[in-house]
């Protein structure tokens, strides 16, 4: 499984976009992929910042690129 930062790279290079480490988990959750909470999280349920919609096919592209997905 690729790590955040290897996703990070892979949609920076490819759509010259910058996508954040909280819309990745999200779009994890959304495709059912494992995930851990992270350590500074507030609360484990509530999401302050989820994927937006313009991005979530980029950060789906890269989960196909590393056969996450």
């Amino acid at each position: 499984m690729a790590t955040y930062k290897e996703i990070q790279s892979y949609v920076k290079k490819k759509y010259d976009i910058s996508v954040k480490t909280c819309w990745i988990a999200d779009m994890k959750e959304h495709h059912g992929l494992e995930k851990r909470v992270a350590p500074n999280r507030i609360s484990v349920d509530s999401k302050t910042n989820p994927c937006p919609s313009d991005k979530q096919e980029m950060i789906s592209d890269a989960f196909k690129y590393f056969k996450m997905i």
